[in-house]
């Protein structure tokens, strides 16, 4: 009986990552800074500064990145901001801000 030889098997280059997402804020004329500020820390944890710096920039430039993570995470996080309600301190705010994600490459 010949010695038995182990399969060879054909060499393939790994798996592709993903690229990461962008989770992008849309800005509106209703919600306050202060509601874009704790909704950033409560969902991303981001701090005050950082918030602030961030209600600036979609105030500014009508929207802002976020966060950058991957797509599942990046779906999660959108769905978190439109679901995380009204601002109180506006009484005529009835929705919560939108969001969408974006491949970064």
């Amino acid at each position: 009986m010949a010695p038995h030889k182990p399969r060879v098997q054909p060499q393939t280059a790994p798996p592709a990552l993903e690229p990461p997402w962008h989770v992008i804020l849309l800005d509106d004329e209703v919600h306050s800074f202060d509601y874009v500020i704790e909704m950033l820390n409560v969902i991303f944890g981001h701090t005050l500064e950082l918030g602030k710096r961030m209600a600036n920039e979609v105030n500014d430039c009508g929207r802002v990145i976020v966060a950058t993570v991957h797509k599942e995470l990046a779906e999660l996080r959108q769905q978190q901001i439109e679901e995380y309600g009204p601002d109180p301190r506006v009484p005529e705010c009835k929705v919560s801000m939108r969001a969408t994600i974006e491949c970064s490459e």
